[in-house]
């Protein structure tokens, strides 16, 4: 992605324009969290949480989020979140409550759970806006909050149809369960209805749509984000098409098929060591090496790969033409990381979780860099003189403070 094509924001030269240099600038995203410090936030974190019933979850996110954003260094300056627990309770309770009302409808009848599934996706949308919207309104950096400027009808036209297709597949679901039977009112006991058969041949159809189109879905949702990320005037957009995370897809896919036929290969192999000690529990002892490993192959391949190509492809096509990002997040290192982590937090029990996301992060995040064509100190300045008027975010997001962590 080039610094001097596609624009976004104000163009130079415009009365809001940005100052811009001739020369580009570079900045290399640095993490100094320590897995020692997060472990005391994470722990304290944890215990009240479990003892206030999941109640205290706003103020442990407030908490992870303040130490993860204190500890990312752009440009010589840390990032700040300014979010309020409070609020973010509120938004918690909120989607709680629509979660709740779907799972009791759903227990009531088939069709009243369809409903519910059909109002909540149709208010999903709006949700996720107003998480973005708080998200972006309460991160700052050198004092400057960001912003996201997706529209309401941006976020309807992006997400609305894929949502009723996965909708749809719910509901057929929850269609083609069995009526669970009971007593008549004449005390004679009533046998569980089968499913409609068109059913059985309707859920086979949206389960191919399902799957089919899951990549699109993803591509709408980040290209919603990454073309509305805003900080003072400047404003990114998403470079790469929707065949761009059709092909990482797929190429996902084939890792885990792969890993999987690798797996039943070292499952045979097992199967056959076993037999040499015929049915007694050596059989079994003589096959257990073969399935862990087949399994730590099977679970530690396909996500690394996944999410590494997912960052590099985002970030690497996000900009304008006075910012762009660039990420490198190398599989193989990133490979040999989350084996490490899965690995010590199963032997540690679950004790080794916040020095696995320290150590993630920091991966993560100092694979990335910006080159930039603006004088950030110039634009800060500016944007400070101007009152940051932009950056309020809007008042529905803020009052309900959800926040779902996209």
């Amino acid at each position: 992605m080039d610094l001097d094509v596609n624009p976004g924001g104000p163009k130079a030269g415009t009365p809001d324009a940005p100052r811009v240099d001739n020369s580009p600038r570079y900045f290399q995203i640095d993490f100094t969290g320590s897995g020692s410090e997060y472990f005391r936030i994470w722990i304290v974190n944890l215990l009240l949480t479990i003892v206030t019933l999941g109640l205290y979850a706003p103020w442990a996110k407030v908490r992870k989020l303040k130490y993860f954003y204190g500890n990312t260094h752009v440009g010589g300056h840390t990032l700040d979140f300014h979010g309020s627990p409070k609020r973010m309770l509120r938004g918690y309770l909120l989607v709680g409550a629509m979660f709740l009302a779907v799972n009791v409808s759903g227990r009531i009848s088939p069709i009243a759970g369809g409903v519910a599934i059909v109002l909540m996706v149709c208010l999903w949308p709006a949700l996720v806006r107003a998480s973005l919207q708080f998200r972006l309104a309460n991160t700052s950096w050198r004092g400057m909050r960001f912003r996201f400027s997706g529209t309401m009808a941006d976020a309807y036209k992006a997400f609305l149809l894929p949502m009723l297709v996965f909708a749809a597949f719910f509901v057929v679901v929850g269609l083609l369960a069995p009526h669970p039977g009971g007593i008549g009112p004449d005390g004679e006991p009533i046998a569980p209805a089968a499913p409609d058969p068109l059913l059985g041949k309707l859920m086979a159809i949206l389960t191919l749509a399902f799957y089919g189109v899951m990549p699109y879905f993803w591509y709408r949702l980040k290209r919603y984000q990454h073309d509305h990320y805003g900080f003072a005037q400047l404003q990114t957009e998403l470079r790469a098409g929707a065949g761009s995370f059709y092909k990482l897809f797929l190429k996902s896919l084939g890792v885990l098929v792969l890993c999987g036929l690798v797996f039943g290969v070292l499952v045979a192999i097992g199967g056959m060591g076993g037999a040499i000690f015929g049915r007694g529990p050596g059989a079994i002892i003589a096959m257990i090496p073969f399935f862990i490993l087949g399994a730590v192959l099977l679970q530690a391949v396909p996500y690394p790969y996944f999410v590494s190509r997912m960052q590099n492809l985002l970030w690497s096509s996000t900009g304008s033409n006075l910012i762009r990002f660039k990420s490198e997040l190398p599989f193989k290192a990133f490979f040999l990381l989350t084996l490490k982590n899965w690995l010590l937090t199963v032997l540690t029990l679950g004790f080794y979780w916040p020095f696995a996301a320290i150590a993630t992060t920091r991966m993560k995040l100092q694979a990335m860099s910006i080159h930039t064509r603006v004088d950030l100190d110039a634009l800060a300045s500016e944007a400070r003189a101007k009152g940051n008027q932009d950056a309020s975010g809007d008042v529905a997001a803020d009052l309900f403070g959800i926040d779902f962590g996209l």
